[in-house]
């Protein structure tokens, strides 16, 4: 039940990810994350650059890595939440030490 419950949330992040990147942006201020001055680039980053983020191992740079080279680049670092082994509390915690460009 607990694996369904689980698929179930990511079907549910990753329709909520992509309508989001389709709906219009709203025109005020936009609330945007502090983000690290040495912040990795996870669309250029490596595995061994991408294992320097605390709780990202060498399985889990490798699944980035192999997901941007199937789907393209990040747009947004929220995306790392559609990889297997990256759930909510652990984007958090790494959310201001990735960025995207």
């Amino acid at each position: 039940m607990r694996h369904l419950t689980q698929k179930i949330t990511v079907i549910i992040v990753a329709v909520v990810l992509f309508s989001a990147c389709t709906a219009e942006q709203p025109s005020g201020p936009v609330f945007q994350i502090e983000t690290s001055a040495d912040a990795i680039n996870i669309n250029t980053s490596g595995v061994d650059e991408l294992r320097r983020i605390p709780n990202i191992g060498e399985k889990l740079a490798l699944k980035i890595v192999e997901f941007r080279e199937k789907h393209g680049p990040f747009r947004r670092p929220e995306h790392l939440l559609l990889i297997n082994g990256i759930s909510d509390r652990r984007f958090r915690e790494i959310r201001h030490l990735v960025r995207v460009e």
